[in-house]
């Protein structure tokens, strides 16, 4: 019975499985904070291509009511 409370006592398995999970937890964490910060880049990285192509095809490219861009041709 003392031999099974000191195994018991010594088992670190538990301690490994917290740790790959703190880690996990850390690499979401951190993937999570870069894709929020590169979104916006992203997005105005589209907008600008999006824009020249529009004016580039003789469009007005504008900001429509829904808060959308949108290109219009007259």
């Amino acid at each position: 019975m003392i031999k099974m409370i000191r195994n018991f006592v010594n088992d670190e398995s538990g301690a490994t499985a917290i740790e790959y999970g703190l880690i996990a937890a850390l690499i979401a964490l951190v993937g999570v904070v870069a894709f929020t910060a590169l979104g916006d880049t992203i997005a105005d990285s589209f907008s600008e291509v999006a824009e020249t192509l529009c004016t580039s095809a003789g469009g007005t490219y504008s900001l429509t009511a829904g808060g959308t861009n949108s290109c219009t041709f007259s």
